[in-house]
């Protein structure tokens, strides 16, 4: 694949085809309803026909202008019409390659070809090309160059981890999200029926007069939810249709592979070679149903982004998400018992939930809403009680687990050699409850994973057993220690902040 190559030229009928469908809601309007062709009740699927056509020919001279190429070291891609633009990656610096369809480019046999380079944004993007080519292209990308090593091979398969559930479909569907989705479909059906000249809100306001108030705001209520809820129900299952993930061989090793996908597919690969640990989420609205996400931590994957590719399943109930962990690690570190954190991370909290409703009492005096305070005070001692329940840590079979947060209480097993330096942190308030607060940092993930409101004697001992060498050289014994192997404590006094890394690494790197 060392020369130019050009999209597939089946792009151009996907386009013609796509602008001719965008023309269909005006002619219907006009030729099968009769509307009269007045601004006003033809401007959304004006727009609509607008969008459409604009769209193909702008996908039309990008085929045209869009050539792209791998090299033995890099993957180019180069574009433009009056300026041209060339953006390549080196061959070495390719973490992912996502390939995706939408509903004409599946029936068309082509896909849309992302390649990720450890950042937010796909670093290149190929659209579009044939299934074979995006094979071709995931293979040889994933695979070391031909001056390291021999191009990968097809494989198979591969060992299957999780396949798609009906019993997912719960999880992802309810929330407040439901209530969103309909108000905009509504919205939109609002206005497309208006602009076949029907008037949805007189029947609305004859359907509340023959109902009552009471039965009107009950069944509307009623058909929102549905109605939000079928939309998010089947959105979730045209993004995860067919959901499989796998582990496969990429030619050099293995891969975590997700493949998914109704109306578009996407199909993303996760090296096992950068695996360094994995962390679930149980959101606090969703913890009832025992919902949970579940993503790798890895190097050089976005993490911040709309779906990050570190994910590796949709919601699902947390029993599968510690069993997909178990088999992703080859080890279990999540079903270790965590440690309690001292009584005083609550009464941390417990002062903080106080001064919150104090502040707010004393702010709302102002305004003669003082009554604010006390109203929201049993709501924060609440959430500080939870708060407070989700800490937890622990160090098992060579994996640092630290688990915290509220609103999304996250469990995080990191593999202690990827941690590649220490930073621990006092607070004023937390040296008087002899608190600290310790961070691993790492090439991976989020770059820091926090274990909140330790007792500050046990910070060296949980560092050293997660990497042992890094605190060493600023512990010093305390009363009665002498003798105890991996005792000690911080000398706060003289460090109330300690950062120590291993010699020659950076915490936030991405390799």
């Amino acid at each position: 694949m060392t020369g130019w190559r050009r999209l597939d030229a089946r792009v151009v009928w996907v386009d013609l085809i796509r602008s001719l469908l965008s023309l269909v809601p005006t002619a219907v309007a006009i030729g099968v309803f009769g509307v009269q062709p007045r601004l006003g009740e033809l401007w959304p699927p004006i727009v609509i026909a607008v969008i459409g056509v604009g769209g193909a020919a702008a996908d039309l001279l990008r085929w045209a202008k869009t050539r792209y190429r791998v090299t033995d070291e890099r993957v180019e891609v180069r574009t433009g019409f009056l300026v041209t633009r060339v953006r390549e990656v080196r061959r070495d610096r390719v973490r992912s390659v996502d390939a995706s369809a939408k509903l004409l480019q599946r029936l068309a046999g082509l896909r849309k070809v992302s390649v990720g380079a450890g950042g937010g944004e796909p670093a290149l993007v190929v659209d579009a090309v044939s299934v074979a080519t995006a094979e071709e292209l995931r293979r040889t990308l994933l695979a070391r160059p031909a001056a390291e090593g021999a191009p990968a091979s097809a494989g198979d398969d591969g060992v299957e981890i999780a396949r798609f559930s009906w019993t997912w479909l719960v999880h992802n569907v309810v929330g407040v999200w439901a209530y969103i989705a309909a108000a905009g479909l509504l919205w939109g059906v609002f206005w497309m029926l208006r602009g076949f000249g029907l008037r949805p809100m007189d029947h609305l306001r004859a359907a509340a007069d023959a109902l009552g108030p009471v039965w009107t705001v009950v069944l509307g209520v009623a058909a929102v939810t549905a109605i939000g809820l079928a939309t998010m129900a089947a959105s979730f299952v045209g993004e995860n249709w067919r959901f499989r993930l796998a582990r496969v061989d990429s030619g050099e090793g293995t891969a975590l592979r997700t493949t998914q996908g109704l109306l578009r597919t996407r199909e993303v690969d996760r090296d096992d070679d950068r695996l360094r640990g994995v962390e679930i989420a149980e959101p606090l609205l969703w913890r009832w149903l025992g919902t949970a996400d579940i993503s790798v931590v890895t190097t050089g994957l976005a993490v911040w982004s709309a779906r990050p590719a570190a994910a590796i399943l949709p919601r699902v109930p947390v029993a599968t998400a510690r069993r997909v962990s178990t088999t992703v690690l080859g080890a279990a570190p999540l079903d270790a018992p965590l440690l309690t954190h001292p009584r005083a991370a609550l009464r941390r909290r417990i002062v903080w939930a106080v001064l919150t409703g104090g502040v707010a009492s004393v702010a709302g005096a102002l305004w003669w809403t003082w009554l604010a305070g006390p109203v929201l005070l049993p709501f924060a001692l609440a959430a500080a009680g939870v708060a407070y329940r989700a800490l937890g840590h622990t160090v098992t079979g060579g994996y640092l687990v630290v688990r915290s947060g509220l609103v999304s209480r996250r469990t995080v097993a990191l593999r202690g050699s990827a941690v590649v330096g220490w930073r621990v942190r006092q607070s004023v308030f937390q040296r008087r409850l002899g608190l600290a607060t310790l961070t691993a940092a790492t090439a991976a993930g989020t770059g820091q994973y926090v274990a909140i409101d330790l007792r500050a004697a046990d910070v060296v001992d949980v560092a050293e057993r997660a990497a042992p060498g890094i605190l060493t050289p600023f512990a010093v014994a305390g009363p009665g220690d002498a003798g105890r192997q991996g005792a000690g404590r911080v000398a706060w006094a003289r460090r109330p902040r300690v950062a120590a890394m291993r010699s020659g690494e950076t915490p936030f790197s991405r390799s």
